[in-house]
């Protein structure tokens, strides 16, 4: 796919997933959408890729700033929301667990471990895309905002699911019923964030933990723990148990099970086959 609203680079095992339309601030599109699940598709499938990094184009002083506003103003116009996305886009993650196979859920079924590298403002879809991320680095002082509110939408694309699960009810909804501006401060506070990190140093951190988790994790184990953490957030405990039971004697038969234990004795760094 020709990638025009966006940029896609693997390095040593960490792709990098970059929204550029600086010139919007990073607004999200159908067009950014498209390309975006198509690259994850292509991240998922690839067994040189251990790490997914998502960020936005430091031009746009940006994250993502949400919908952009002209096709808002189009939709509007025509009198209903469109997604502007083909019949055919991407499915990554799709197929793990119907409860993943939805627009943005399909993170979860993202067999890679996905960091969102908040590089400035995160609105609407912007901050849909951070929430789905697994974890999130931010720069100080960025602006967080659902948006819906001011233009009669709902919450989008399940954040009234998933902010409860990561924030807390009270949080989600003062951030939901409010769409009110808040801080990369107060997101920490509330436990949105994994980590506030100065703007000139937050490529830099945000690759060196990809890093540890590349060549520390295994991948089937990045990859399965990842589905147990959110197949466990809509099931018992009973059955997170006996599903991870079946998963530890499947994957002790794994040639990196083997490989993880001769290099722990030997105190060599593993070398992963996935």
């Amino acid at each position: 796919m020709e990638l025009k609203a966006t940029r896609y680079q693997v390095t040593d095992g960490i792709a990098v997933v970059t929204l550029s339309r600086p010139k919007r601030r990073n607004a999200w599109t159908g067009r950014m959408h498209t390309e975006y699940r198509w690259i994850l598709r292509e991240a998922d499938a690839d067994p040189g890729v251990r790490v997914i990094v998502v960020t936005g184009d430091p031009e746009g002083n940006a994250f993502c700033a949400g919908a952009d506003l002209q096709a808002l103003e189009g939709h509007s116009a025509r009198g209903q929301y469109d997604a502007g996305t083909p019949d055919d886009i991407a499915e990554p993650g799709y197929g793990v667990d119907p409860a993943f196979d939805a627009a943005f859920a399909y993170h979860f079924g993202v067999g890679k471990p996905i960091i969102a590298a908040i590089n400035g403002a995160a609105a609407g879809v912007g901050l849909v895309l951070a929430a789905f991320a697994d974890l999130r680095f931010c720069v100080p002082g960025a602006k967080f905002t659902a948006a819906h509110g001011r233009f009669n939408f709902p919450a989008e694309y399940g954040l009234s699911w998933l902010l409860p699960r990561i924030v807390g009810l009270t949080h989600a909804n003062d951030i939901l019923l409010s769409s009110r501006v808040f801080t990369a401060e107060e997101a920490i506070a509330m436990g949105f964030l994994n980590r506030i990190v100065p703007a000139q140093a937050l490529m830099g951190e945000v690759i060196a933990y990809a890093r540890t988790l590349a060549d520390g994790v295994a991948p089937g184990s990045a990859r399965e723990t990842k589905r147990q953490i959110y197949r466990d957030l809509h099931r018992d405990a009973a059955t997170s148990v006996k599903a991870a039971e079946a998963l530890l004697v499947a994957m002790s038969r794994e040639p990196d099970y083997r490989e993880g234990v001769r290099a722990w004795m030997e105190k060599r760094p593993a070398e992963w086959t996935g």
